[in-house]
């Protein structure tokens, strides 16, 4: 196959600006330190089309750096050294192998469609994840004082490492900002979602530069509650619906279950708090005197189970569960099934930390996002309705 030298439109202009930038810079003798020198060895480069064979223009580069002393050399946009993938290729390859591609059927299944499986061994893309460990790491040491993060979902992810003993936990922060769309806050291995491990997750987090969320939502693990009183005790506390009722539906008979499912979507599809109320005592008269302990979880918990409506309506499908989390980890658990779960711990995180980064693209605000900056502003809500502004707030303390 002929290469193809890379089109005359895109490149020699390129490259000319290049040469023609540095014509005044001349060595002793007088001679220019930047002229064009033929072309590259030609080179195979994958693309959506399949392999590409390509010859790129050379230039013979001499000047130096006045403040490092290092060589300047022409690098090119188009077509980086040394690259053998598109970058929409190199792309899709990540995310393939995150959604369940095994390592070994990248060659055989691409093949078909690229025309050939250069650059697709088994090496070169497990190769992969030593990038992604250094990409979270790097997000987990970013700043974090130009996100201001009004909500707050946080829970902790287990996952299987296949070389290791002891259970991955991955502690996993996503946020709402002030603007109403989400974001991930932090990811971190944790040991057993305990108070320390979340506690230093925090301390990270608003040493960083984050601002105290005014709700957070979590299941009912005693760790994440006690580091939150620790670092950010204004926040206000709403429990995971979906994690109590889980609980609660594990402490009763089989028989018993449908009912009080349906008893406890009463609770928290109810419409106002006092219906609610109302809702959580039929369901004490209905099921305490067999089953004291699955109404304990209900009754010692209120304030923080129905703490959801204090915020505007809107909001409360968001506020009620951790669920934000859980659809996202969903494509987690598909990829360990695939493995039979990440090689070690740092791999798993990896794995996690990049599978968020591409749903991340595709969360959807939250309803009435114009409200969440009204959150942040200290706007008072009561069973889902505005009933005093900000400045209205401000108003009435000026005149006390």
């Amino acid at each position: 196959m002929v290469p193809v030298i890379c089109s005359r439109r895109r490149w020699w202009p390129k490259v000319a600006t290049y040469i023609e930038a540095h014509r005044e810079e001349l060595d002793a003798q007088g001679h220019r330190l930047v002229v064009r020198n033929g072309f590259h060895e030609p080179r195979e480069v994958m693309t959506a089309a399949g392999a590409v064979p390509v010859r790129a223009p050379r230039v013979n580069d001499k000047p130096v750096d006045p403040e490092t002393g290092e060589r300047q050399r022409f690098s090119s946009a188009i077509l980086p050294a040394w690259s053998r993938k598109s970058p929409k290729v190199a792309e899709v390859l990540p995310l393939l192998y995150l959604h369940g591609l095994s390592t070994s059927d990248f060659g055989p299944a691409l093949e078909q469609f690229l025309g050939s499986g250069a650059g697709l061994s088994a090496s070169a893309i497990t190769g992969l994840t030593a990038q992604w460990q250094d990409d979270a790491a790097a997000f987990n040491r970013r700043s974090l004082a130009k996100g201001d993060y009004v909500y707050c979902w946080a829970d902790g992810i287990h996952l299987k490492a296949r070389l290791e003993q002891d259970k991955v936990c991955l502690l996993v922060m996503i946020g709402v900002r002030a603007d109403g769309r989400k974001a991930l806050i932090a990811l971190a291995d944790g040991f057993r979602e305990s108070t320390e491990s979340w506690a230093d997750l925090r301390r990270s987090a608003k040493r960083r530069g984050m601002k105290a969320p005014v709700l957070a939502v979590g299941d009912g693990a005693l760790g994440f509650w006690a580091a939150l009183r620790e670092v950010f005790p204004d926040t206000r506390e709403q429990r995971c619906w979906s994690h109590v009722a889980a609980n609660v539906l594990n402490a009763l008979p089989k028989s018993a279950q449908p009912g009080a499912k349906a008893a406890l979507a009463e609770i928290s599809g109810a419409e106002d708090r006092r219906h609610a109320l109302d809702a959580v005592k039929a369901f004490a008269a209905d099921y305490g005197a067999k089953w004291p302990k699955a109404v304990a979880k209900i009754s010692d918990h209120v304030d923080v189970l129905l703490e959801f409506y204090n915020y505007p309506a809107e909001h409360w499908v968001h506020l009620r569960t951790t669920d934000p989390i859980e659809s996202t980890f969903a494509t987690v658990r598909l990829r360990q099934r695939v493995t039979k779960g990440p090689g070690s711990r740092a791999a798993g995180m990896a794995m996690a930390f990049k599978l968020i980064e591409s749903a991340q693209q595709r969360w959807r605000a939250v309803n009435a996002p114009n409200l969440v900056a009204l959150v942040r502003a200290g706007a008072r809500f009561n069973n889902g309705k505005l009933v005093e502004r900000p400045e209205e707030k401000g108003a009435d303390q000026q005149a006390a």
